[in-house]
């Protein structure tokens, strides 16, 4: 019999909104680690340790018990107390702590299971630093002098500040209730209990944080009061979510699982900051370095849920509109009509130390922007959006054709201008990702290919916008600029050495053949030729790329190839979900479902099915499991929504609100026999289908509807263009 195994990082991570905590174990902070309660892109809480009579509790277990609350359970050792000894084992200590919006509750419970009465000191040992995100990730401090403690002791209350010319961070702790008083010394909180045999004693504290960046209505930034939402209210938002999200189920046990705690994980990142209206969304993109907002995830998220619930596009589309660059400024690399790449509210940022309020160094959010405003139009069937986001989408197509395009020859290439901006500017954005076939970096300008891929998508999609918008003289222009892009892109990035599409365009606009798993988008934006699409699908199965747990980031026979690295040899869950949408759209049906096998069945060693950011590339084996990546974000936004795409690719789903159509197109692969969503939505209305494999096909049922949808089978097929085209065919 097999061994079970669990992966999964030694820490405990809870969050909610713009707060998270990451501890060990034991529920500890240790100063030297990237541990710590964090809010507003500031360490709250350094250091935290728990002590009885000054001696560390032992750590029986310990579990997140939502993605919100952790409860961890300790014992004590053999302690020597002015009343006498307390042998081990014989106390017990159970600490239950939850996020809220702006804080943390904690609640602590002491049993004594000796037959004689004890007493002893609890003591919690906290400091704090208020280190910027950036200083903790780096491991680079500055000492703040000015941190200034005030301790309440007849109304228990302690206060931390951090202020410096207007920034602010207040750390406010407050017992709510605690069955003996707490007494503040030598850097601790002290509690004494003297308890009877079988008795308990208990407390019930909050830490409150005051971010003066949330403190209210800003310009250009929507937020609400720092006032935290009660634990009931933020299981409710939960359980809202959870009712409104596509149900899915499978007597495949792990496809059904990793389903579920994708849409679990969906739901914890939701950022409440933003104030956008009632079930429309921006997700934070990962716990613990990403939980601000972000474009390109933001975008690519909304994409992955369209399927469980279109409300993150919407409301990415809104807020990333409102923070769209007006005019050029080097420091952030904006120019007008550019989408943010990311945005902080950290004092290194407040002082201009670094550049993210907010940075643009993203070369592929301006189009996916438009890419996400098709597709939820698409799925929602709202003409209104059209025309809310029709002068954003202006920008940003003037955006691409002029900024875009740094040289003039129609293709996207980018470079940074800021003197603190970004090497690599597609989504693989660590500062080596982009190599020669030599394992050399290519320096920039640099014209991936996938950024190709998304304009040709993107203009495709705005044409069928503008005609329903009835601006036909736009759509025609758009689509004879896709059709001559196409023409262009199998010229210069085809390598017929290879059998493959470059990687990219060097500075001198020669092909970057290095092989990596970029042309998967290509397949996915539907600019590859149907004619080499086989070709880039088989190449995809080779084993230095094919992992066995996923397609590497880079082929394995470079040398710089590195498993355990970020982008050169390392396995994304998103990026294989988009590769696999890009199969299916070719007609590479079963090799899609190949991609999602074994995907999924990575995310069934992770602990509870949740799938990390990435994973090292190690080759799969009968005795190897996947390797998460060291600081890998847990939860990630588009790591839990590639789960989606999977399913979105084996179903054939494609929404045509505008039209009160639904099509599909199953080919469920051996390993999935059965597949039932209920809940879908399009449009204003909902489906129930169930699909199921009968021999070497696929059939399906719609079980209930709710509206007037027409549910339909209909192959999928990569974009139809000419230039002389009136109107563009798709699917």
């Amino acid at each position: 019999m097999p061994v079970q195994l669990s992966v999964g990082p030694p820490v405990l991570t809870i969050n909610q909104d713009v707060t998270f905590m990451v501890t060990d174990l034991n529920g500890e902070i240790s100063s030297e680690t990237e541990q710590g309660i964090f809010c507003g892109d500031t360490r709250f809480v350094n250091h935290y340790r728990v002590f009885a009579s000054d001696t560390p509790w032992k750590r029986i277990t310990s579990s997140a018990i939502a993605y919100n609350a952790a409860r961890i359970y300790l014992t004590n050792q053999h302690l020597v107390t002015e009343e006498g000894k307390i042998p081990a084992d014989t106390l017990s200590l159970t600490i239950t702590r939850g996020a809220l919006r702006f804080g943390i509750g904690e609640r602590l419970a002491v049993t004594n299971y000796n037959l004689f009465p004890v007493r002893f000191n609890l003591e919690i040992e906290q400091r704090s630093d208020f280190a910027d995100i950036f200083e903790v990730k780096s491991h680079t401090y500055v000492h703040r002098g000015n941190i200034e403690m005030t301790w309440d002791l007849w109304r228990g209350e302690g206060t931390v500040s951090y202020r410096r010319d207007g920034f602010e961070r207040v750390l406010r702790i407050r017992f709510v209730a605690s069955d003996s008083p707490p007494r503040f010394a030598n850097g601790r909180m002290v509690f004494g209990i003297d308890l009877q045999p079988g008795a308990s004693w208990h407390a019930e504290y909050r830490m409150d944080f005051e971010v003066s960046e949330y403190g209210g209505q800003r310009a250009k930034q929507r937020v609400v009061s720092a006032t935290a939402v009660t634990p009931e209210q933020i299981l409710q938002l939960q359980k809202e979510w959870l009712d409104r999200a596509t149900r899915l189920t499978s007597t495949n046990d792990d496809a059904s699982r990793a389903y579920r705690q994708s849409v679990e994980d969906m739901g914890a990142l939701r950022l409440y900051t933003y104030e956008l209206g009632p079930n429309v969304w921006v997700p934070a993109a990962g716990v613990p370095w990403f939980v601000t907002l972000f474009g390109r995830d933001s975008l690519v998220v909304s994409l992955q849920n369209m399927l469980v619930d279109p409300g993150f596009a919407p409301g990415a589309l809104q807020l990333l509109a409102e923070y769209q660059a007006t005019q050029r400024d080097d420091w952030v690399d904006a120019q007008p009509g550019k989408i943010l790449h990311e945005y902080r509210v950290g004092e290194l940022t407040r002082f201009g130390q670094l550049p993210f309020r907010p940075y643009y160094g993203t070369w592929d959010a301006t189009t996916l922007y438009l890419i996400v405003l098709h597709e939820a139009w698409k799925w929602l069937g709202d003409d209104a959006l059209l025309s809310k986001f029709r002068d954003a989408a202006l920008r940003c197509l003037a955006w691409i054709d002029q900024s875009g395009d740094l040289d003039g020859d129609g293709f996207q290439e980018y470079k940074t201008f800021s003197a603190k901006g970004y090497e690599n500017m597609g989504w693989k954005d660590a500062g080596d990702a982009v190599v020669y076939p030599d394992g050399s970096q290519v320096k920039q300008p640099k014209a991936l290919c996938e950024l190709q891929g998304y304009v040709f998508d993107a203009w495709l999609r705005m044409a069928e916008v503008f005609d329903r918008l009835n601006e036909p003289d736009r759509a025609a222009e758009l689509r004879r600029k896709a059709a001559d892009l196409q023409r262009r892109f199998e010229e210069q990035f085809w390598c017929e050495d290879l059998g493959f599409y470059a990687f990219g365009l060097d500075p001198d606009k020669k092909p970057i053949k290095s092989i990596a798993s970029n042309p998967g988008h290509c397949l996915w934006s539907g600019i590859a030729s149907p004619e080499r699409a086989a070709r880039v699908v088989k190449r995809f199965f080779e084993p230095d790329l094919w992992s066995g747990w996923g397609i590497r980031t880079i082929s394995s026979q470079n040398p710089a190839y590195n498993p355990f690295s970020y982008q050169l040899g390392s396995v994304w869950p998103h990026d294989n979900g988009i590769i696999a949408l890009g199969m299916k759209r070719y007609g590479f049906a079963e090799e899609a479902g190949r991609v999602a096998h074994d995907v999924i069945a990575a995310a069934s060693y992770f602990v509870s099915y949740r799938l990390p950011e990435l994973y090292a590339g190690i080759a799969r084996d009968p005795y190897n499991f996947p390797v998460q990546y060291l600081g890998a974000n847990v939860p990630q936004a588009w790591a839990a929504g590639s789960i989606f795409h999977f399913m979105q690719a084996m179903l054939g789903l494609q929404a045509d609100a505008p039209n009160s159509r639904l099509s599909v197109d199953p080919s469920l692969p051996t390993w999935l026999p059965d597949v039932t969503i209920k809940g879908l939505k399009v449009g204003g209305g909902a489906v129930d289908i169930r699909f199921w494999r009968e021999g070497e096909k696929t059939r399906w049922d719609v079980q209930s509807q709710q509206g007037n949808i027409s549910v339909q089978q209909q192959a999928w097929e990569p974009w139809k263009v000419t230039a002389g085209q009136t109107r563009t065919q798709k699917r």
